[in-house]
């Protein structure tokens, strides 16, 4: 489960339809807590490897791995305080980085991970206070005073049992060196050459501050995904969450101000009050828009306009101008060249006391299939069926996305500076390589270099990769090749050939016209009783 201090920002009867629809449902689901693995190296009695749940905020570093020594610092322990000028977990020179632990409770699991930063940590580990399963930290509640903090935590943060805290903390007390290895390299799976990845979102735009994140991230992250769409490297799904109001209630103002078609599909009020501005009804039925948006595009071979037409509808149709309307949304629609009767069919009537089809596949989505839980965050990524964790920022979901290809089939926009550094131009990556270092066997991936025999001039090497790789070519290559030679030098000297007999032919037809033309004014001896001869040979 994901747990937080504080009430819901959707307001009280928003989470009161949640839970009583979700209760309702006949098909009860799951909330996957994401997880990384956590290496203890030292010391012995405690090595081994553990699980640790991803938070939901900051900048976990998926596809790669981090190396660090655990630090745990008494007056502060909870890191609820700043931490004192004294104390300073910054990397110092050829040393390893300082990975911070500290104990849950008392503040927001976000504002211990930010106070720990401030003082140089690299990443947090949370012990958790109670012998449980396992949670996901989660982000503060809107209006929260730690809220503003969420858009700079660029670190990593998991919780980790009581248990192993307990183990770590006894170990740093005692004066020993823990030696930490966080590790996100299967945190996405990477099974082939194509990620599949679905965004959960809201078109509601007043939200506060984690609306503006997410438009932001959307903003940010178009140009990447509609690249990564249009060159099929990706399958990219939109979906939005809706709930249905319980039947009892389905007559009730409250229902009727947040739903379409009867109570089916419901969204919170955008300002929280009944009595003014717009209401959870208006943010369904743009909801809907937008998947038919999508689905319309993608029926016409284009379903990267999805993109735009988000971007542009939140520029050009923002609620705090009164714009957020169907003739707002028509006039995006126009000018992406897009079919509106199209897309007006797919929303059909929201008015109308029956299923929509759309929001009706949008419910049952929601609920958890196979290794991915139940989506109840808003918003939710997910990757190659794995909810991502952690920040909606440009770079790290790219990174999320890179480590989900299957290795060394990542697209170019994966291994650019920003996205990895080269194993290989450091010892050649422990791979091997030839004498003279012409040839080698290192390949740099997004996740790291990969050791493989390479193919040279039509030989494929052959070894482990690491400390060998053989490159004789065979007996049948060398006849193979031998005998692709003898097949040029044949063709080769036919066309030399031929190429003589076209010119003595050409030179024999040119004489024989023009001794044919000078027959007529000028006959020779041998033409004297035929003086119109023409020659008739062809070439």
């Amino acid at each position: 489960m994901a747990r937080k201090r504080g009430g819901s920002g959707y307001g009280l009867l928003a989470m009161m339809l949640l839970t009583m629809a979700w209760i309702a449902s006949p098909a009860m689901g799951k909330f996957v807590v994401e997880k990384n693995n956590l290496g203890v190296t030292s010391p012995e009695n405690i090595k081994g490897t553990y699980d640790s749940a991803i938070g939901n905020f900051g900048i976990p570093q998926y596809g790669g791995s981090m190396i660090g020594t655990a630090a745990y610092h008494d007056e502060n322990h909870m890191g609820c305080q700043e931490f004192a000028s004294a104390v300073d977990f910054r990397t110092s020179p050829g040393g390893l980085p300082n990975i911070v632990l500290v104990d849950r409770g008392e503040c927001f699991f976000a504002l211990k991970v930010w106070n720990a930063q401030k003082a140089g940590a690299a990443a947090v580990l949370v012990s958790d206070d109670k012998e449980e399963p396992l949670i996901t930290m989660d982000s503060p509640e809107e209006g929260s005073s730690t809220y503003e903090y969420l858009e700079n935590i660029t670190i990593p943060s998991a919780l980790i049992e009581k248990k192993l805290g307990d183990k770590l903390k006894e170990a740093i007390k005692k004066g020993e060196m823990v030696n930490i290895n966080l590790d996100w390299r299967e945190s996405v799976p990477h099974t082939d050459e194509r990620v599949e990845y679905e965004l959960w979102t809201n078109s509601n735009d007043e939200c506060g501050l984690k609306c503006n994140m997410q438009m932001e991230f959307l903003k940010n992250f178009k140009g990447a995904a509609q690249i990564l769409e249009k060159e099929e490297h990706t399958k990219f799904t939109p979906h939005y969450i809706t709930w249905y109001c319980p039947p009892a209630f389905t007559v009730s103002k409250q229902c009727k101000a947040q739903c379409i078609n009867n109570g089916r599909y419901c969204a919170p009020d955008p300002e929280q009050d009944f009595n003014r501005g717009y209401d959870g009804k208006d943010v369904v039925t743009e909801n809907l828009r937008q998947l038919c948006v999508f689905n319309v595009a993608k029926d016409d071979g284009k379903p990267w306009v999805w993109w735009d037409y988000v971007t542009d509808f939140h520029i050009r149709c923002p609620m705090k101008d009164q714009k957020y309307n169907k003739e707002c949304a028509d006039g995006v629609i126009k000018s992406l060249g897009l079919d509106r009767k199209k897309i007006e069919k797919c929303m059909g009537d929201p008015n109308a006391d029956t299923e929509n089809s759309i929001l009706k596949a949008e419910q049952d989505a929601q609920v958890g299939h196979g290794s991915r839980g139940d989506v109840t965050i808003l918003p939710t990524l997910v990757i190659n069926k794995r909810q991502y964790r952690g920040k909606l920022d440009k770079g790290a979901v790219m990174k999320a996305i890179c480590s989900g290809y299957k290795e060394t089939t990542e697209p170019t926009v994966c291994l650019n500076d920003d996205m990895e550094t080269n194993e290989c131009l450091v010892n050649n990556g422990g791979c091997w390589q030839d004498k003279k270092g012409n040839i080698t066997a290192c390949k740099d991936t997004f996740r790291g270099r990969v050791c493989e025999c390479p193919l040279v001039e039509g030989v494929q090497y052959k070894g482990d990769g690491y400390t060998h790789c053989d490159g004789k070519k065979s007996q049948q290559k060398t006849t193979g090749g031998g005998a692709i030679i003898f097949v040029l030098f044949v063709v080769a000297a036919l066309a030399i050939g031929g190429y003589i007999y076209y010119k003595y032919r050409f030179r024999s037809y040119v004489d024989s016209e023009i001794r044919a033309i000078m027959a007529q004014y000028m006959p020779l001896d041998s033409q004297e009783g035929n003086p119109n001869h023409i020659h008739s040979e062809t070439l």
